[in-house]
């Protein structure tokens, strides 16, 4: 039993040195549906190049199913439509974009929401990351 106590301890001096590495911590939830062709052109013409930009590496990318996975997270309000893109931070919601129109917009509401959040970006141009 000394040797749990040993461990759980020195998982918890571990942890709390960590906590300031994850403080303000960002990411990017897609809610996607299976035939959502808003959701394929974003697919096709940005994901490629997300987890490579600077949005990407500050809000890291992960993707739900809009039916089944929204009591995962605390989101401010239900998502109704595909694709809608929910910045969370430190597990919470702290902006969302309904819908896909083209890269551009993408690019200029994330980058807003993430220096909102007070973190610095630099915006990729239309069509490159």
């Amino acid at each position: 039993m000394v040797f749990f106590g040993k461990m759980a301890a020195a998982g918890a001096i571990w942890l709390a040195a960590l906590a300031p590495a994850f403080a303000g911590a960002l990411e990017l939830v897609m809610f996607e549906r299976p035939g959502c062709v808003y959701c394929a052109r974003w697919n096709s013409e940005v994901a490629p190049a997300y987890p490579l930009t600077p949005q990407g590496k500050q809000a890291p990318l992960a993707r739900a199913q809009i039916h089944k996975d929204q009591a995962a997270f605390a989101l401010a309000s239900p998502v109704i439509y595909t694709p809608t893109f929910v910045l969370m931070k430190d597990g919470r919601e702290a902006g969302r974009i309904v819908g896909y129109a083209n890269d551009a917009m993408f690019w200029g509401l994330l980058s807003s929401m993430i220096e909102r959040e007070g973190a610095a970006t630099e915006a990729p141009g239309a069509g490159e990351p």
